[in-house]
């Protein structure tokens, strides 16, 4: 059990890291991208935006944060 639970722990660490917003944003941009894809909508662009757009966001908060 205890390897299960460090397996575990390794893939939410890896993937969350830090900040779980970066994650639940990406996530959000892949889910979004794959419904306008799935409705006929060429959704190439939305990923590259999503990623800037939280980036972005990520920043200006720890730029805030720092003072």
């Amino acid at each position: 059990m205890t390897y299960v639970k460090r397996f575990l722990g390794f893939w939410y660490d890896f993937i969350v890291g830090d900040d779980w917003t970066i994650a639940a944003g990406v996530v959000g941009g892949l889910a979004l991208t794959g419904l306008l894809a799935r409705r006929g909508v060429e959704a190439w662009w939305l990923m590259p935006l999503a990623v800037t757009v939280v980036l972005a966001v990520s920043l200006w908060r720890e730029l805030r944060r720092a003072g």
